[in-house]
């Protein structure tokens, strides 16, 4: 068994039909890295027989003095239990890049260990040990991040799209959602004309300039891999909700006001106030919406999503809402509509990253909450390591610090 250079055809034949298969070890996140300053290696493990074993995408990249390093983003494409394969795959690997100055290769595989229980702990599976194997085999383990100190996220939510049911979602989410949609939300899937639209809801939350998500839709457009959401405001239909539950509350607010006569209790008294607090916020609803309509405002666009179609499963890469906008709960509604778009044509939705303090006290508690609202698996991958081929060099860039200043970046 040798390392070869694979085709772009035979990385991609590999890649789409492997249990760990994943958009980040595609050719369309290699050619967006290309466009970020990376170099790439589309790598594979055969046999005598010319069959491929094991793959992968490794991007290559300078760092310190005139050394570098590779990056094989969400792991190898292999069979991590068995371990003659993988320890075979290292050596040859090892061998391959002996002689192209490459001081580690950094991943993250996309091997879940672990899934949140009931109880928001996590419940470990037999993919754990695959952390010895990998340490055996010459890979240092990197400390496991409880937030986003890595690379990707260390714990994901996923939606099966196939069981999903708006009923079991939390309170406050279904809440949420029927809120947006009492406002006039509108939800629509847009061309990349729109891209400047979206990143300007976007540029206040990423350190990333516009180019870079110009960049990741162009190069995943091009196998329609890639949409691109937004959300608006119809003031029409915000009108018309809004005085068509102005008047079921005015209703209700006249029984109430009765009932507080008729027996003055103090729960009598608390349901009147209720009502009137909601009775106000409805007419300021039925303003405001007035008001938009009024100024025939071009189209208000709150809230907007990017994302990835890969296989069976659909990943929202990055989204972002306007926070004027907050009380009109348009995060809840993009990703209530991103499910039902989706529901038929695939099986998953990746939320992408949460943090793995399940605790309220925790600074990201809100993020937390807003996906686990959603009534998603949660699951814990193995984590990050590096293959160390020059050890030397290695502890040099560790030494001056190199190491810490480019991981310090987190990647998309």
């Amino acid at each position: 068994m040798h390392i070869t250079t694979l085709s772009i055809e035979e990385f991609m034949n590999y890649q789409k039909n492997h249990p760990l298969s994943n958009y980040c070890q595609t050719i369309n996140y290699a050619m967006l890295k290309a466009e970020n300053g990376f170099d790439y290696d589309l790598v594979g493990l055969k046999d005598s027989d010319n069959n491929i074993l094991a793959a992968s995408l490794i991007l290559i990249k300078e760092i310190g003095n005139q050394s570098h390093y590779g990056y094989a983003p969400r792991g190898f494409l292999i069979d991590y239990s068995n371990e003659y394969l993988l320890n075979t795959f290292v050596v040859e690997l090892k061998k391959y890049y002996a002689s192209k100055k490459i001081v580690f290769i950094k991943i993250n595989p996309n091997l879940p260990i672990g899934k949140l229980n009931d109880n928001l702990e996590i419940s470990y599976n037999e993919n754990y040990s695959i952390k010895n194997s990998l340490i055996n085999n010459d890979f240092k383990k990197l400390a496991d991040n409880m937030y986003f100190e890595a690379q990707l996220p260390r714990f994901n939510a996923f939606i099966n799209l196939k069981e999903f049911d708006v009923s079991k979602l939390s309170k406050n989410n279904r809440n949420k959602i029927r809120k947006g949609i009492r406002k006039g939300l509108v939800f629509e899937k847009v061309s990349k004309n729109e891209l400047p639209i979206f990143y300007n809801l976007l540029k206040n939350t990423t350190d990333k300039g516009s180019f870079y998500y110009r960049d990741y839709y162009t190069v995943f457009d091009k196998d329609d891999a890639i949409d691109l959401f937004l959300v608006s405001i119809d003031y029409v239909e915000f009108l018309k909700n809004s005085q068509y539950v102005y008047n079921l509350e005015f209703d209700r607010n006249n029984y109430l006001n009765d009932r507080l006569v008729k027996y003055g209790t103090e729960k009598c008294i608390n349901a009147k106030m209720n009502s009137d607090k909601t009775l106000l916020s409805y007419k300021n609803d039925i303003l405001e919406a007035s008001k938009g309509m009024s100024e025939k405002l071009e189209k208000n666009y709150i809230a907007g999503a990017l994302v990835v179609k890969h296989n069976n499963m659909v990943t929202i890469i990055m989204n972002a809402y306007d926070k004027s906008y907050k009380r009109f709960a348009p995060n809840y509604f993009l990703y209530y509509s991103i499910i039902k778009y989706y529901q038929d044509s695939f099986d998953y939705l990746d939320l992408n990253g949460v943090v793995g303090d399940f605790k309220n006290e925790n600074p990201y508690s809100g993020l937390n909450r807003f996906k686990l609202g959603f009534n998603p698996h949660v699951f814990e991958y193995i984590g990050e390591f590096d293959l160390i081929l020059n050890k030397k060099l290695y502890d040099i860039l560790l030494y001056n610090g190199y190491l810490k200043k480019e991981f310090d970046k987190k990647e998309c």
